[in-house]
Formats: C-alpha cells, sequence, structure tokens
C-alpha cells in the first residue's frame, strides 16, 4: 500500500472582484504517493497555482476557500493552526515559484537567504553556523553552480536566469522536504537550461525521497520529469494517468487537443490548436466547463458536471463519453 502524502478533496476556490466572485476552482480532487514526480498541466489561468497555493496557505486576500479538504499526511492544511501550519513549511513543503528574480530579495546576498533558509528550518550543531555554512555550499554544489564559495557572496542581479532558478531549486532543497512544488520552472529558460533545471529537479528531489509536484502548461516537460500527469481545465481535473499511459491513450477531448498541438517531427504543418478560450469565471458553464469548445458536447454535459471517474487501471477521466 502506498503512503500517501498529500490528497486534496472537492476544493473549491473562489475570487473576489468588483463584478462579484469568480468561481476558479470547481472541485479539484488529486493525490500525490510518498517519493512519486506528479505534473499538473493545463493552459494558462486554469487554475493550477491556485491549486497548489490553497495547500501553503499563501493565496491572496481576495481568495476564499469555499469548500474542500487537503490532507497532508492526513492532516487537513485548511484547519491547521498558524503555528501548526509554519511548522510544516519550515520542515515538510517547500515551494519554487515561477519568477526566480521576484522569488528572490535583491538587497540581500546568496549567501544571506540561503543561510535565512537553512537557520529556519533548524537545522543545528555543535558549530552551528559552521554546520550552515556547509550546507549552504554543499547545496549549492548540488545544483551544479560553479564556484559556489565565491557565487555566497553574490547578489541576484549578479546571476543569469538560470542560474537564479538553481539557486531557488538550491534553497528549497538544502534540508530534507516531504514535498516539493515547482511552479512552471523552466519558463523565460533556454531551452538547454530547462533541460539542465529539469534534471536536476528529478535528481535531487529522487535523492532526498521527495515528492514533486511540478506545474507546467508543456506536456514534452510533464513527459521528460515526472510519473503521472493531472490535465487541468478550467478549475476541474479533468483526466489523470501514468505518463506512458497518457501519451498511449487519451480520453477527453481537451486532452486529445493538447496531444495533437504538440509538433511533431514527421512534420504535417502547424495544428491548429483547440478553438475558443477559457470561459469566464464570474459566469461558467453549468455542467462541463469544457462543453463549449468540446466537438463531443451532449445535452447532459450542458447541464450536469462530469466526475473524475477510473476507466482502467488508475486511468481516471471525468467525461460523460466514458
Amino acid at each position: 500500500m502506498k503512503e500517501i502524502v498529500v490528497e486534496v478533496k472537492d476544493l473549491h476556490v473562489w475570487f473576489k472582484t468588483f463584478a462579484g466572485y469568480a468561481r476558479v476552482l470547481n472541485g479539484v480532487n488529486l493525490s500525490i504517493n510518498k517519493g512519486e514526480r506528479i505534473s499538473i498541466v493545463g493552459e494558462t489561468g486554469c487554475g493550477k497555482t491556485t491549486t497548489v497555493k490553497a495547500m501553503l496557505q499563501i493565496l491572496a486576500k481576495q481568495a476564499k476557500i469555499k469548500k474542500g479538504e487537503i490532507l497532508f499526511q492526513g492532516k487537513d492544511l485548511l484547519k491547521m493552526r498558524k503555528k501548526e501550519l509554519k511548522e510544516v513549511r519550515k520542515h515538510e513543503i517547500s515551494m519554487i515559484f515561477q519568477d526566480p528574480t521576484a522569488a528572490l530579495n535583491p538587497v540581500f546576498t546568496i549567501n544571506q537567504q540561503l543561510l535565512e533558509v537553512i537557520k529556519y528550518s533548524g537545522v543545528k550543531g555543535s558549530n552551528r553556523k559552521e554546520v550552515q555554512k556547509k550546507l549552504a555550499i554543499k547545496s549549492l554544489k548540488e545544483t551544479s553552480l560553479p564556484d559556489p564559495e565565491r557565487l555566497l557572496n553574490n547578489y541576484p542581479f549578479q546571476l543569469s536566469g538560470g542560474m537564479r532558478q538553481r539557486m531557488c531549486i538550491a534553497m528549497s532543497l538544502a534540508t530534507p522536504r516531504s514535498l516539493v512544488i515547482a511552479d512552471e520552472p523552466t519558463t523565460n529558460l533556454d531551452v538547454t537550461i530547462q533541460e539542465q533545471i529539469l534534471q536536476i529537479l528529478k535528481k535531487r528531489t529522487k535523492e532526498k525521497g521527495s515528492s514533486l509536484i511540478l506545474i507546467t502548461h508543456s506536456l514534452g516537460v510533464a513527459r521528460e520529469a515526472t510519473d503521472r500527469i493531472y490535465i487541468m481545465y478550467a478549475g476541474n481535473m479533468v483526466e489523470t494517468a501514468t505518463t506512458i499511459e497518457l501519451f498511449k491513450n487519451q480520453y477527453h477531448p481537451y486532452t486529445k487537443g493538447l496531444i495533437s498541438c504538440i509538433p511533431k517531427l514527421s512534420g504535417g504543418g502547424v495544428a491548429e490548436g483547440i478553438p475558443g478560450r477559457l470561459p469566464n469565471y464570474l459566469d461558467p458553464p453549468i455542467g462541463c466547463r469544457f462543453a463549449p469548445r468540446c466537438f463531443n458536447v451532449m445535452e447532459r454535459c450542458k447541464k450536469e458536471k462530469p466526475e473524475l471517474k477510473d476507466v482502467e487501471n488508475g486511468h481516471k477521466v471525468a467525461c460523460f463519453l466514458y
């Protein structure tokens, strides 16, 4: 029996706006096992980052969690006191943000910021400062950063984009973590640097025995870096399967559309993409939120929301066609 690290159940998140409530997350369900790497894939604005930010309780003030549970090692993060939640952030869950420039403080050196994370995590020893500095240098070396002793005295603006992102990975994995969340860590990086970052992330989480949630809009990145994929559309998980299975068989029309958009080595021209756009969250469709863009839409789809159901061997899909 696999040990579940995080389980999200029927999560609904709304955002207060001048025009009313934007109903973004519409009953999200997902789980991740110990040591497993999963990815959440979907278009920009579908609720991927909102889902993981809800886990750490770092949503914007306008956000309101209307319903649901987020169980971390059996305890509901949404019901934890501030002190308990602080301990989880210090020792159990870390997050690598999308923009390393915004994640790092420009007025503090790399040394100051990395040591602060290590201190905050509660690393102790007979010679605490010496132990912490050695750990800081070790974590930089493990992310393949050159000359870490010199880099410690640098400021973030003195590093390249790829080096800043490695720095963020080093900070997240400097101390053991049960779960690492990476929010599109390869955005705005060169293709060769993207590959290096993904390999470092895979290697480091495996060595530490950490589970990984990777947020991306690229199925290619998900295929390269994770064991299982969740396909997300407009605040709903519409399909999930192991990476190998999902690329062999797709059931949901949205997943099929995403797969068809991947450029092929055999050529065949540029894919037309999926017509239409994400629904207005202020007034989303009553039934399936993909119905207005779906070629296989039925009358039932416009009235009822399909639930995520197992079709074969853990391959789940939320569609009335199955």
